[in-house]
């Protein structure tokens, strides 16, 4: 199915599409881009590629194109988490939980014999496994609740803010300010009970490993296959038809184009940089980069960043972090996306209610995704992409925290 691309995020105040993977306007493929933006889109990739590659290295100007084909991907099929939440919840529509279980499967696939390898041609790779406890549990929930109020995930934040809502500007700036706060008061909610890091690969071995993972995700598609189906009839297909036509440059994507394409990209991520794709600790460096500039306050006495490989992410310079060069890229992807597109427009016209829930929703995020070592990306798909306990206990607490936030969305005159 291809996304309805009148009701893109870059015209939505609340910064989600209304129906995810529905047939939309199929006249819309056709429409004019938009040269003056898709070419300082297309400027600033190409300098990007330039100038990091000439201070930072090959594998930094790698992964910057990486982040911007996440973005084209993300921006194109309107691919974030927070609308297929709220939809299979109050409408039991299942369309992009599918899509999500088609790129966890896909992402396993790839993964988990490269990870039993540890290695590949002489690059070691490692997954993200680490503790699942309270601390992940809480995180989570509350970033939960922040998604449905702030109007997106971690990748949904960025790549909407790329194709030009004004709205998921500020939820992204209050992301950042929620990490931060986060990694300030680290000392004092990092002392909840947690179980070690347990990875399935690690565990049981590869096959067992594949078989369980593939099974558990299969009867999920088939449980929100059914439910959709119980008080639809039929369920909405992720793959493209016949009759729809779409178009990789233009889109708009089908999610199962886009899902397929994040696992690839998932892949070149673990390839190049030797780990999975992640997102947020980016904002908490950002975040204690200006809280140390501004002079308010020293970051590298925060017991968050004592941390030997935190402490070497924050001493390094910017454009030597994996992460925040991925991030930077996808923005620029989604611009792109959005100029080819012919669909930036951005606007300042966002009532009141909707950025007071942007603010606190970001704030919800951002603190959220530190207690739980990760976001939607980095502890749910790469988590469980990389066999570890705390993806699947992210997203156990995380459903719940949506589902709060579903109720919550009224009081900000959010809508459904």
């Amino acid at each position: 199915m291809i996304a309805d691309t009148s009701l893109h995020p870059s015209f939505d105040t609340t910064a989600v599409p209304a129906t995810p993977g529905a047939a939309g306007d199929i006249a819309a493929v056709g429409r004019r881009g938009q040269p003056a933006v898709t070419a300082f889109a297309a400027t600033v990739l190409t300098l990007g590629v330039a100038w990091l590659a000439s201070v930072s290295g090959w594998r930094f100007a790698a992964l910057w194109i990486v982040g911007a084909l996440l973005g084209v991907a993300l921006y194109h099929a309107a691919f974030g988490f927070t609308h297929g939440f709220r939809v299979l919840f109050t409408e039991r529509r299942s369309a992009h939980v599918r899509a999500q279980m088609l790129l966890l499967g896909t992402t396993v696939l790839l993964f988990y014999p490269l990870l039993a390898a540890g290695g590949v041609l002489g690059q070691p790779v490692r997954g993200f496994v680490f503790p699942a406890g309270l601390e992940v549990a809480l995180g989570a929930f509350l970033f939960g609740i922040g998604m449905q109020l702030g109007g997106g995930c971690a990748s949904g934040t960025l790549y909407t803010a790329g194709g030009g809502s004004t709205r998921m500007l500020v939820t992204l700036a209050s992301f950042i300010a929620g990490a931060t706060l986060a990694t300030f008061t680290f000392e004092h909610w990092h002392v909840l009970p947690s179980l070690p890091p347990i990875g399935a690969v690690q565990t049981l071995g590869l096959a067992p490993a594949l078989a369980g993972t593939l099974a558990i995700l299969g009867l999920v598609w088939w449980g929100a296959a059914r439910a959709e189906r119980a008080r639809h009839g039929k369920i909405e297909p992720i793959f493209p038809r016949p009759a729809d036509r779409a178009s990789w440059i233009k889109g708009p994507w089908p999610f199962a184009w886009a899902a397929l394409a994040i696992a690839v990209l998932e892949l070149a991520t673990l390839l190049i940089a030797g780990r999975p794709w992640g997102i947020t600790q980016a904002f908490a460096l950002w975040g204690s980069h200006a809280v140390d500039r501004l002079g308010l306050d020293d970051p590298t006495f925060w017991a968050f960043w004592e941390e030997p490989t935190r402490a070497d992410a924050l001493l390094r310079p910017l454009s030597a972090d994996i992460t925040t060069v991925m991030d930077l890229g996808l923005i620029v992807g989604a611009l792109l996306a959005a100029g080819l597109a012919g669909r930036f427009a951005p606007t300042l016209r966002v009532p009141l209610p909707h950025l007071l829930a942007a603010v606190v929703g970001g704030l919800l995020l951002g603190f959220g995704a530190i207690m739980a070592t990760g976001c939607n990306i980095s502890a749910y798909v790469s988590g469980i992409a990389s066999g570890s306990l705390h993806g699947w206990l992210w997203i156990a607490a995380a459903l719940p925290g949506n589902y709060v936030g579903t109720r919550l969305r009224p009081l900000f005159r959010l809508g459904a």
